[in-house]
């Protein structure tokens, strides 16, 4: 009998007849952990619980704790809820159901506008086939055989995702559950008992494809668990981030505002401006002193600069095109090409590079109506970008200059940054042999730095892979921020040269960077992350002084003047109101300090302070309060 070898998480290898099933490895180790596993890793890949291994290799069982096992068990829901659907609302058609990072959807097209109660409906038909304990079963044909099935069914989305697959004699997979059918990658579960607790939580439009020229589906978004508990804290979460919505957060504190008048762009109200001016501030203060020398360049730009740097053919759909007098301008959606002519713009040397432009400019992106959302989907995003010239002996350390860089900056706002390794896209540009150098680098700088990072494969821009950096929020949500692409593309394209030390000429190479990624969306996700009680040296208004009655509004001021002298931003709060009033109001407000002033401060020369959240926390001498304040201010405390 033929064997392979199987080499468990502990290092440790055994051996089993070829075509062994998960199910027997895990059976092997423990019938409980047999009945537990959702499915394994063989390699890199996800294989179901039933279905055989033929080859050696690594091998680790899935539970819903893994990312991976979640995947599958969402999966598998999305999978379920569409049975259900079509059982409710025969002649149903179904786009697409993956998994996402908090449980799965559905895109369906259904003859009705579906409501809450349809949701209790879906979940009740759901319970009914998980009560039924159908397997999950896969069936491989070739790809005319699947349309045909699509096609007596009249199910037009699968018939054009089957349409997209290369060659009519391709073999597709479809999954059979029950009485329901669809095409489908997999992988699944054993079978629909595994499914425990599950709950539907909205319905959405969603364009077919993101296209708004294309038939308007609905969207059902759901979670599952084999435990209730995930599902009574998800919901929980849920909660709380609604009570952290930057949007409505961005209302209350007067931070931004959005009008329709012109759609994805933010209009930045006083406040909001206030810590806009303060990221860039303390941006600029990090690069200033480093080698850094910031640029502007211009919005508007002629069609011939996108054509020559690739963007005309790889990204034009997400442009703004103008005409302006018989001739295609753009407004601009990258800064890089543009820094191209600033390097160009004189003869380099060798000596010279690297050269470290930074730009904090303004872009617009043809974002579809239906994709944009407050601040973290816009057309108008301002982004703290740069672009350095190096010497190919000089990518490493500047790779490692950036993400030293990243990690002190994120930790200033409390963030821990994970990263990712993002490969050549299908859809890129330029000699492989390029792409697989510049691939090489970036994993040796983050190797070299002991980072742990995870692979993206095919999700580099199309000009050059890219070290992702992402974080995780209060609410333990995943955002990609900082971004440093590696492009050898650019330079070709734009025929960039230095002279090196033989008096000959040589190509730098390109190095593209963002910390905050855009300005918008980092304020955006502050606000949520901080649910709008920005640490002191970033909030709006630091401190405002509460007189206790008319008497004491002199003092009151002299507070102010000397909070202002020592560059603090202060408001003071003379409305004719009871303190226990104002005391709530700056408290919705989020001001991190209160400082109220009656007689007693009068006669001291003091303040009674209350902290946000905190509450009363004593009399202080307003020198003293002034000194911590500064202090909390200049070191950018948490």
């Amino acid at each position: 009998m033929e064997t392979i070898k199987l080499t468990l998480p502990d290092g440790s290898e055994k051996e089993f007849p070829k075509g062994v099933t998960p199910y027997k490895v895990a059976e092997s180790i423990s019938r409980r952990l047999a009945d537990e596993a959702l499915a394994a890793m063989h390699n890199d890949s996800i294989v179901e619980m039933h279905r055989p291994i033929e080859n050696d290799g690594s091998f680790r069982l899935l539970k819903f704790e893994d990312p991976e096992g979640k995947y599958v068990y969402w999966h598998s829901t999305s999978h379920v809820m569409a049975h259900a659907i079509e059982e409710l609302f025969p002649g149903a058609k179904f786009g697409v159901g993956p998994p996402v990072d908090n449980g799965f959807y559905y895109d369906v097209d259904v003859d009705k506008r579906l409501s809450d109660e349809d949701l209790k409906l879906i979940e009740k038909k759901m319970e009914e086939i998980v009560e039924r304990g159908e397997k999950f079963e896969r069936e491989v044909l070739p790809k005319e055989k699947a349309i045909e099935f699509f096609r007596k069914k009249n199910d037009p989305y699968k018939l054009e995702l089957l349409d997209e697959i290369d060659g009519n004699n391709e073999v597709v997979s479809l999954y059979h559950e029950g009485g329901f059918t669809d095409l489908c990658r997999g992988p699944h579960l054993p079978d629909t008992q595994r499914i425990k607790h599950f709950k539907l939580l909205s319905v959405s439009g969603s364009y077919w494809r993101g296209s708004s020229d294309r038939q308007m589906l609905q969207r059902v978004y759901g979670v599952s668990s084999p435990k209730k508990k995930y599902i009574d804290e998800y919901l929980e979460r849920l909660e709380e981030a609604k009570r952290r919505d930057h949007r409505k957060l961005g209302r209350d504190l007067d931070l931004f505002m959005f009008n329709e008048i012109s759609p994805g762009a933010p209009f930045w109200l006083p406040r909001g401006m206030i810590v806009f001016r303060e990221l860039e501030k303390f941006i600029r203060e990090e690069l200033d002193g480093t080698g850094y020398d910031e640029i502007s360049t211009p919005i508007l730009v002629k069609k011939k600069l996108w054509q020559q740097s690739g963007h005309w053919d790889h990204y034009q759909e997400n442009m703004f095109l103008l005409d302006v007098e018989d001739e295609t301008f753009s407004l601009k959606p990258m800064n890089c090409p543009e820094s191209t002519y600033v390097y160009k713009n004189k003869l380099r040397s060798y000596k010279d590079l690297p050269i470290r432009l930074s730009e904090i400019g303004r872009l617009h992106r043809n974002e579809i109506s239906g994709a944009l959302g407050g601040m973290f989907r816009v057309r108008q995003i301002t982004m703290d970008d740069a672009h350095l010239f190096v010497r190919p002996d000089q990518i490493l350390d500047e790779i490692d200059k950036l993400l030293e860089l990243i990690i002190k900056v994120y930790t200033i706002f409390g963030f821990e940054p994970t990263f990712s390794l993002a490969t050549r896209p299908e859809d890129s540009m330029g000699d492989p042999a390029l792409w697989e150098k510049a691939e090489r680098s970036l994993e040796e700088a983050l190797k070299r730095n002991q980072i742990d990072f995870a692979l993206k494969e095919k999700d580099g821009a199309f000009y050059g892979p890219k070290i992702d950096v992402q974080i995780h929020d209060a609410l333990g949500r995943q955002w990609q921020l900082a971004t440093i692409q590696l492009d050898f593309q650019m330079p070709e394209r734009f025929d960039l040269e230095y002279v090196n030390e033989s008096g000959g000429r040589d190509r730098p190479v390109m190095i593209h960077r963002a910390v905050f990624g855009s300005f918008e969306r980092f304020i955006g996700i502050l606000v949520e992350h901080y649910a709008g009680a920005f640490p002191t040296w970033l909030a709006p208004v630091q401190a405002a002084v509460l007189p206790i009655s008319d008497a004491h509004h002199s003092y009151a001021a002299a507070v102010v003047q000397r909070l202002k002298e020592a560059g603090v931003r202060v408001e003071n709060d003379l409305r004719n109101e009871k303190i226990g009033y104002k005391i709530r109001e700056w408290e919705t407000q989020k001001v991190p300090y209160m400082l109220i002033v009656g007689n007693k401060e009068l006669e001291n020369k003091s303040v009674s302070v209350r902290k946000h959240h905190e509450g009363d926390t004593g009399s202080q001498d307003l020198e003293e309060f002034i000194a911590v304040v500064t202090d909390e201010i200049k070191l950018k405390k948490l």
